[in-house]
């Protein structure tokens, strides 16, 4: 049995589900609302405060889908609480970031100034050389802060470039002189 899948799914107080056909799934929460069809072979019952998915039998589709769906429906439910957050870093001489109404403009040393537009439902603050994108969909805020960083990923030398603020680049030695 897939243990996430088995795990309940607790609904904290403030926040209403709402399972309608064809598993289409309405999370309303003190952030906003969330809306997603889910598989339809899995079974999603609320019972009381807790909701539950159940698999149909021990196909291998089936099994992975329980995992699957059961994560889906509790990150909305987390995305409504709490929301989510990713955090970057700006690293090197002369790239930085600006921000004005929601466009984000970046300096990241080509001729011109990278421009994007934070998509609906996500906001991005600029602070220093850091940028922090929030949002209540996680697999939006993820997106977005992935499409920054392609921007300019940081390179293995200098460690210049947009980087995730837990990652770890693994740095080079570069060129060495002839004697």
């Amino acid at each position: 049995m897939s243990r996430i899948g088995r795990m309940p799914i607790a609904i904290p107080a403030g926040v209403t589900v709402t399972i309608a056909e064809n598993n289409q799934v309405t999370v309303k929460g003190p952030k906003g609302t969330l809306e997603r069809v889910l598989p339809a072979e899995m079974e999603i019952k609320q019972e009381g405060s807790e909701i539950i998915v159940s698999r149909p039998n021990d196909l291998k589709k089936m099994k992975s889908l329980h995992g699957l769906t059961r994560t889906l429906i509790n990150n909305m439910v987390i995305g409504v609480t709490e929301g989510y957050t990713k955090v970057l870093e700006i690293n090197g001489v002369g790239y930085r970031a600006a921000k004005s109404g929601n466009k984000l403009t970046l300096t990241l040393g080509y001729s011109h100034p990278v421009e994007m537009t934070d998509p609906e439902g996500l906001e991005s603050v600029v602070d220093g050389n850091k940028i922090t994108v929030k949002g209540i969909d996680k697999e939006k805020v993820g997106q977005y802060a992935a499409e920054i960083r392609s921007k300019r990923s940081p390179e293995p030398y200098k460690g210049k470039g947009i980087k995730y603020a837990d990652e770890v680049i693994r740095r080079k030695v570069g060129k060495t002189g002839k004697k």
